[in-house]
């Protein structure tokens, strides 16, 4: 049994006396300096421990308990029975080194441009980070992007963008923990921006509630959020934006929510140009068509309204609206009848609660919020709670004032003032290329073609269609398929799609990407790398999956002379120089324990496996045998082992893994029977090791609610590697 002991050195010159690590195990000793010094007078020989409440003594005190960690492990716990002790002094300094290393280093407060053009980008519902990494990887002609602010509502989000960014690449990017829906997030995020240009917003909205694999939810907290991000567009207007999501978005309701993103993007326009349409259209004007025209005016001009003017905007509208409907109520009702009647009144009280929309709108968000915290769903409450969120939409109090109107005995006469009135709220509710469309159906087709070239210099982004990545053309080891919207700038070069950068025969492996990674079992934590020799593991097999093996460029291309494979990228890293580490990589448990300098300074990290029960390990075995869940029904049957899960993925070897979504149990390694550990996952999603997912490793039921545990940031995550891609095209065709 080893004995592990801390004890100080001669004092130097100042008093400070150097602590050193002392292992003795069978008659030999080990002596490691721990890079720490302290005043003899504040060290408690007994408890061999710094004494005081300073946050220095804490933060010692913590170095020392984890160098005792680490030192136990290898002793007593490793799964590597005998080292040698030159072994174990090399392990032990590589944690003691990267201490030194995380220490000797201030966290920077300037971005400084060594060389080259850098473009600006801002990351928004930025989660671990996935796109801010592979857009610090990118570099093309000198070009390359610093990164200036993202923002996400989650804590551990936010944890981990600090502890990779601030920390240990020490950025000043900033980042905002707020809700999007909140009405004062766009103020709150310029105000980190600064006065900032930003070139590049990119950002995936949550895909939860229309993801394929999900329930559709009606009024779901995050089905208006991509209404939100273009709002940011549309205020800093970025000379390129991407856009991120599932492939479902291009069927959800047949496919009207991607037209309907497509629609919006249209009407992002470039506000010096507003006069011109707006010149155009009074040009029109006549008896017959003046009330829509100008409301089609009212309606244009809102679009050059700073943000704290539209609202006025917005009611002035409803009042010139409501102005004409005076005019016509004496024509088609009574007296009493105008005072009485609920028809009339649903009408005008119409008009009162569309001048509020702000307020509703709040209120909306509001209930939204409360309806998901209290896990409203699937029960007695989801059917009135939707109900009252229907009838307050502008479009559900539009169809109460048509409907009011059609109920009432209107003469002939003044029905088309009627249809004008119902027309001119829908242009109220309708976006800009909506109301373009109104526009179009009333000129002639000489008029059309001038509307047509206005139009043309009007619209800030062109954007033709979606079109779907596949992750794995970009060198990940993974089938992942996401849909993208790319809005260019008008005064940029279109970019319809990402090339891919690897051929369907060089695709990057399973083996590939993990095969190093496999020397833990169940219940297994490993804090360093261990060597695997598959000479050994796989016996017979063996030279065919060294071919696996392959040589690359950082973007999966096969260079036999200069590459390396993707496990060796993973863990030397990928991003550019001028981006390299500051510090070595660490772990922190939290906020609090970041404050305290309570941080694991590990060689690997977010390498832990669960601790499944025999009878979970004998199903997976059994599944792993017969290499698909499916396959596998009849014998786990015969031996009682069935089980209510919906699926279990059998990683292939020599292929890609399908999807990684955000729960490890859903995925068996292609050797062992076992989930995944953090680290395998963020490997299938092309992280770099030196990229650590912080906080909690798994959180379960309504936690999930709140908490982004490890597991859901790296499942939710944009792979580095394809967003490296997107970079890159970017940076090739950015003016």
């Amino acid at each position: 049994m080893a004995t592990i002991n801390f004890y100080l050195d001669k004092p130097d010159k100042r008093g400070h006396a150097p602590i050193h690590l002392r292992i003795n195990c069978a008659g030999k000793q080990i002596k490691l300096a721990t890079g720490k010094k302290i005043a003899p007078k504040f060290f408690d020989k007994q408890k061999q421990r710094a004494k005081g409440k300073t946050y220095e003594i804490t933060e010692i005190n913590h170095y020392l308990n984890y160098l005792n960690e680490r030192a136990d492990e290898l002793l007593h716990h490793s799964k590597k029975r005998i080292y040698t002790q030159e072994e174990i002094k090399d392990i032990l300094n590589q944690y003691i080194e990267s201490y030194k290393d995380s220490h000797a280093v201030n966290i920077v407060k300037e971005q400084i441009s060594l060389y080259g053009k850098p473009f600006t980008f801002v990351d928004l519902f930025a989660g671990a980070g996935g796109f801010s990494e592979g857009f610090l990887q990118a570099e093309y002609n000198n070009k390359f992007f610093d990164f200036i602010a993202a923002s996400d509502i989650n804590e551990n989000c936010e944890l981990t963008h600090i502890v990779r960014y601030n920390h240990q690449l020490g950025l000043n990017a900033e980042f905002l923990r707020q809700d999007i829906t909140e009405p004062d997030f766009l103020d709150n995020f310029l105000n980190k921006i600064g006065d900032k240009t930003i070139d590049v917003v990119c950002g995936g909205p949550p895909c939860q509630s229309f993801s394929l694999a999900g329930k559709r939810k009606k009024f779901d907290k995050k089905d208006d959020l991509f209404s939100h991000y273009l709002e940011v567009i549309k205020v800093l207007q970025p000379k390129y934006f991407i856009m991120e999501n599932v492939k479902g978005i291009l069927t959800k309701e047949g496919g009207r929510i991607k037209d309907l993103i497509i629609q919006e993007i249209n009407s992002i326009v470039d506000t010096k140009e507003i006069p011109v349409l707006v010149s155009f259209i009074r040009k029109l004007k006549s008896d017959n068509n003046s009330f829509i025209l100008d409301c089609i005016i009212k309606r244009v001009e809102i679009e050059i309204l700073r943000d704290s003017e539209i609202e006025k905007g917005r009611e002035q509208f409803i009042q010139f609206v409501d102005n004409r409907f005076k005019q016509l109520t004496p024509k088609i009702a009574d007296y009493k009848t105008s005072k009485t009647d609920h028809r009339i009144n649903t009408i005008r009280h119409g008009f009162n609660i569309l001048a509020r929309t702000k307020e509703w709108e709040k209120l909306k968000r509001d209930i939204i919020k409360e309806k998901d915290y209290c896990n409203i769903d699937s029960d007695a409450y989801v059917e009135q709670v939707t109900t009252f969120l229907t009838h307050i939409s502008s479009e559900n109090v539009i169809e109460q004032i048509e409907n009011s109107f059609n109920d009432l005995k209107v003469p002939s006469a003044y029905k088309k003032d009627c249809s004008d009135i119902i027309t001119a709220l829908k242009i109220y509710t309708s976006s800009l290329d909506e109301t373009v469309g109104i526009l179009q159906s009333i000129v002639n087709s000489k008029e059309k073609l001038e509307l047509q070239e206005i139009l043309e210099s009007i619209r800030l982004y062109k954007i033709e269609k979606p079109f779907v990545a596949n992750s794995s053309n970009y060198g990940v080891p993974q089938n992942r398929e996401r849909v993208l919207f790319i809005g260019c700038r008008k005064d940029q070069k279109f970019i319809s799609e990402i090339p891919a950068t690897v051929k369907e025969n060089e695709k990057v492996t399973v083996f590939e990407a993990l095969y190093d990674l496999d020397f833990v079992g169940n219940n297994e934590e490993a804090h360093h790398y261990e060597l695997v020799d598959i000479s050994k593991q796989f016996n017979g097999t063996a030279e065919k999956m060294k071919r696996l093996l392959r040589k690359r460029t950082v973007d999966g291309k096969e260079n036999p002379k200069i590459g390396k494979s993707f496990s060796e990228w993973s863990r030397e890293g990928r991003l550019i120089e001028r981006y390299q580490p500051k510090t070595k990589p660490f772990y922190v448990r939290n906020f609090e324990a970041l404050q305290k300098g309570e941080k694991y300074f590990d060689i690997l990290n977010n390498h832990k496996t669960s601790n499944q029960n025999e009878d979970v390990l004998k199903r997976l075995e059994i599944i792993l045998k017969n290499g698909d869940y499916k396959k596998a029904q009849c014998d786990l049957e015969e031996c009682g082992l069935t089980s209510n899960k919906r699926s279990y993925n059998v990683l292939k070897p020599d292929s890609q893994s399908p999807t990684v979504m955000t729960i490890a149990d859903d995925y068996i390694h292609y050797k062992t029977p076992r989930a995944l550990t953090v680290r395998e996952m963020a490997r299938l999603q092309s992280f770099d090791d030196s990229f650590v997912f912080q906080g909690k490793r798994s959180t379960g039921g309504n936690n999930r609610k709140t908490e982004v545990p490890q597991y859901t940031l790296v499942g939710n995550a944009v792979p580095p590697l394809m967003a490296r891609a997107i970079a890159m095209e970017i940076l090739k065709n950015i003016k």
